[in-house]
């Protein structure tokens, strides 16, 4: 009789334990990718940048800081605080991206041939990957309206809906970071959903979004930069 009380006591701590998992260990993989962003930033020339290269990795830095240090202290800011920095975040860095992307549009007519060309790959290869990471964070935090909700949920499907999920999630599966890291990807490369669809309008606005940029990167830049070599 003990034995058989124990069971439901032990399946709900295990299944606690995974929710907390999933609602903590990923966020530190997003602030990752949020840093990278601006980290790759730096490498775009100036010419195409919103004040110094290095602006978006400062902004970045000063945002997450306060975060970083209450959960240091053992005091991790409230959930509605967390979804309004990232939010801002989020703002912050995908109006870098749209800029910088309209401004080596604007300066493409005065591309010289030569080493210009080697130039504009890596240009083009830094705004496709800042793209890449940008949408990733995005269908992260909007999928479910953010890691917190979906763990209350048991990570129903909501705005995308994985293959894991076509059964209802009955198995439990949890998408981390990587997971909507890998949907962007494929929104950038393919143009288009592969595996995961969109089941909401803002999901589906923010693939189209991603598509053309993309699209835009792909073949106006970098097929232009094939074209001086």
């Amino acid at each position: 009789m003990t034995q058989t009380n124990n069971v439901p006591a032990k399946d709900a701590a295990d299944a606690s334990a995974r929710k907390h998992r999933s609602i903590t260990a990923p966020l530190w993989v997003s602030t990752v990718a949020t840093l990278l962003f601006g980290i790759v930033y730096t490498i775009l020339p100036e010419r195409i940048t919103i004040g110094p290269s290095w602006l978006p990795l400062c902004i970045i830095g000063i945002l997450i800081l306060p975060g970083l240090i209450t959960l240091a202290l053992g005091r991790p800011l409230s959930h509605k605080i967390n979804r309004y920095i990232a939010f801002c975040i989020l703002a912050v860095i995908t109006c870098f991206l749209v800029v910088s992307v309209g401004l080596l549009i604007a300066t493409l007519p005065n591309r010289q041939q030569g080493n210009d060309a080697v130039n504009l790959l890596r240009t083009g290869g830094a705004l496709w990957i800042s793209n890449v990471l940008v949408f990733g964070l995005w269908y992260w935090e909007i999928d479910g309206d953010g890691p917190h909700k979906r763990a209350q949920m048991g990570h129903q499907a909501a705005d995308l809906l994985f293959p894991q999920q076509l059964d209802g999630n009955k198995q439990q599966w949890v998408p981390h970071f990587v997971d909507y890291l890998f949907v962007s990807f494929n929104g950038a490369t393919a143009l288009s959903p592969t595996d995961t669809y969109p089941l909401t309008h803002r999901a589906k606005i923010l693939m189209m979004i991603e598509a053309i940029i993309a699209l835009t990167i792909l073949s106006m830049l970098i097929g232009r930069a094939i074209n001086l070599v």
